[in-house]
């Protein structure tokens, strides 16, 4: 049973979207929450749910434990994988830790039988109909029959006769033991709920009670008129009607660990990419370009110790560097806000916030390393990069893998902060400009004025640069080459070229390190719930717990 208690909510700004809310909410129970637009619908569900802590009052959980589902009002799964596979995902995370595959794979093909979908597994997701992809979403939290179900206006969009099959489902589900909780701007769905909250239009509870009652109330003939009701009823102060029924359920099984979670997002992540042609082609196409154009860019010959370019050198070291860091954070950018409702959802579950940003860099990490390889291979190959050993170009791809490593971090770090991939794609140029003007290349280091200097070193691209121009030996080739610009441009440099380069990969790895710790941090403020969800028996949603998120 659920108990809420004096609920009120506010918004930024303090204003006050719920007042003082309470109702109970029998074991077993199917229940809508109803009123116009603005009323607070979501933010009571949510408020119950345990995905926004109320900022007044409490929720409490009496009686059996178990697992909760929450299914917001959009389709929230991927859309590029086959509807059976998203499923098996999910189940993998859902499911407790020691669930035999065979038994996950029994469960998922129970939910597609159970909601008509069966037919349609091996259908991609985004291809289904908007009444399968809701049946879809709903799949998702049955897969661990949870004991109580929160559903956030599941009949919106759909057709009369579909929603009227989802409600049957809901129905029965409740008719199980399952406690639903769902709002609803769709009159025909209250009928067949046990009872009814109507909130005011000022977010106060204006009733509580059977549909029938309800009616009565509001003297209305029809749910449709009591809509029209409220925009002219205050809150009559309802007198809540406690039904209190009994009942237990399974407790909940121990979530699977940190290592199973990043294994298992790691491949959906590799599942996903391979099946989005268009991404693949964007990623396998950027670097072919950018290849082409050094190709073009660039004359061979310019490291040559009896004819040494010092200016070209400069610029090729750059690019190199620009390159890396450009895939890293063109591949990132667009990972995290792309499915950041996904994720929030997942949370719900207890995903963790670590596995997830890992399984992103565990995925794109050798994509990168052969696109980093593969750029200097072809460079040295057409002669635009020195003849030397094995030891050197290895000192070379690693300062290359580091830089891309840390742009991807950061590119990570920018996709959870935005909230669409537009945003991801206008922060881009921000991003690059910087590396562009700060790094040395145009202008060295020492000679840029005090202010230029100290954001410099937040550049990750700058000990790119120079742990490639060490490992090359620049200072060498300008100090002793024919070319009258060597030691005046090696002069202008001063160190730069001088450090190890083991300072610079040292440097490259806190970059990548603190981004990735940063995309966290970011992510668990963006996703935070309740403390403690989901809710244990007599635990309570409370805005003065201490409990992490």
């Amino acid at each position: 049973m659920i108990e809420v208690r004096e609920v009120g909510q506010r918004v930024d700004g303090g204003r006050r979207t719920l007042r003082d809310v309470s109702l109970s909410i029998g074991a077993g129970e199917l229940v809508a929450i109803i009123g116009g637009s603005g009323s607070g619908k979501t933010t009571l569900l949510d408020a119950i749910a345990g995905v926004r802590p109320p900022a007044e009052g409490e929720v409490r959980y009496d009686g059996a434990s178990g697992s909760l589902g929450y299914v917001p009002q959009d389709d929230i799964v991927h859309k590029d994988l086959p509807l059976r596979r998203t499923l098996l995902y999910a189940a993998g995370l859902r499911l407790p830790a020691g669930t035999a595959p065979a038994d996950a794979e029994r469960a998922v093909d129970g939910v597609l039988d159970d909601l008509a979908l069966t037919g349609r597994a091996g259908q991609r997701v985004g291809s289904l109909s908007g009444g399968e992809r809701k049946r879809a979403s709903i799949a998702v939290e049955l897969l661990t029959r949870p004991r109580v179900f929160f559903l956030d206006e599941p009949t919106s969009g759909l057709d009369p006769a579909s929603a009227a099959d989802l409600m049957r489902l809901l129905r029965g589900l409740a008719d199980a033991g399952t406690t639903v909780v769902m709002t609803t701007h769709h009159p025909p769905d209250v009928g067949v709920c046990d009872r009814v909250a109507v909130l005011a239009p000022d977010g106060r509870l204006a009733f509580y009670g059977s549909p029938d009652e309800a009616l009565e109330e509001f003297g209305a003939g029809a749910v449709d008129d009591i809509y029209l009701r409220l925009a002219g009823v205050a809150s009559p102060g309802w007198e809540d009607r406690f039904r209190r029924s009994g009942g237990t359920g399974p407790a909940a099984g121990s979530r699977i660990g940190a290592v199973r979670q990043w294994t298992l997002l790691t491949r959906r992540n590799l599942d996903l990419l391979t099946r989005n042609r268009l991404t693949l082609a964007v990623l396998a196409g950027s670097p072919v370009m950018v290849l082409a154009m050094f190709a073009v860019l660039f004359r061979p010959g310019a490291f040559a110790p009896e004819s040494p370019s010092p200016g070209a050198t400069v610029m090729i070291l750059f690019w190199i560097a620009f390159g890396g860091f450009f895939f890293g954070l063109t591949y990132g950018l667009l990972q995290i806000c792309t499915e950041l409702p996904v994720l929030r959802r997942e949370r719900l579950t207890g995903l963790r916030i670590g596995p997830y940003v890992l399984a992103k860099a565990a995925v794109l990490l050798p994509l990168l390393a052969v696109v980093d390889a593969l750029m200097l291979g072809v460079l040295r190959g057409l002669d635009r990069l020195p003849a030397m050993g094995w030891a050197t170009y290895g000192e070379l791809f690693v300062t290359l893998l580091l830089c891309s490593v840390a742009a991807l971090a950061l590119g990570l770090l920018v996709s959870a902060a935005v909230t669409d991939p537009a945003q991801a794609t206008m922060a881009l140029p921000m991003l690059c400009f910087p590396q562009v003007l700060f790094v040395g290349a145009i202008l060295p280091v020492p000679v840029m004025a005090a202010p230029g200097r100290w954001l410099s070193y937040a550049m990750s691209n700058r000990w790119a640069f120079e742990g490639l121009g060490h490992s090359l030996g620049v200072e060498r080739l300008w100090g002793s080459g024919r070319s009258p610009l060597g030691p005046p441009l090696l002069a202008s440099y001063g160190g730069t070229f001088s450090r190890a380069v083991a300072a610079d990969w040292a440097v490259l790895a806190g970059f990548a390190a603190l981004f990735l710790a940063g995309t966290a941090a970011v992510l668990a403020r963006r996703t935070r719930t309740s403390p403690g969800f989901p809710p244990r028996p007599a635990d309570r949603t409370s805005p003065n717990s201490d409990a992490p998120s």
